[in-house]
């Protein structure tokens, strides 16, 4: 499983149900796109040294970005931009998971319906 940005935000901000989704799930993956997401959310360098303390206890694997999945994602905005609004981190986070088989765990299914191959389970905080 890999999870979208925002399933973390609510885990970090003490989601009850984020924090039992993401603990049930452990070890998971994220995108590259997810990690640095959720760094530019950061205030100050001790929630980052916090954040990185917790993808270490829980194994957390970061999927790097390479030339099949960026090719992936840019049919995805080329695809789908003008019919939903997909935009370039949800691209590349969706073709994450197709590319390496994974579903995706995310509250916004409405960025990724469209996308074919594309296992969603819904998160509901």
């Amino acid at each position: 499983m890999i999870f979208d940005t925002d399933v973390l935000i609510w885990f970090l901000r003490g989601n009850e149900n984020a924090r039992s989704k993401v603990l049930a799930e452990a070890p998971f993956s994220i995108s590259a796109v997810t990690y640095m997401e959720l760094v530019q959310g950061m205030k100050n360098k001790q929630e980052l040294a916090i954040f990185k303390k917790m993808l270490k206890k829980l194994d957390v694997e970061i999927i790097q970005l390479n030339e099949i999945i960026s090719a992936k994602a840019l049919s995805y905005v080329e695809s789908f931009f003008l019919v939903n609004s997909l935009e370039m981190g949800d691209a590349l986070i969706a073709a994450t998971c197709v590319q390496y088989g994974q579903r995706l765990c995310t509250a916004n299914n409405k960025h990724y319906k469209l996308i074919p191959d594309l296992p969603v389970e819904v998160f509901r905080p």
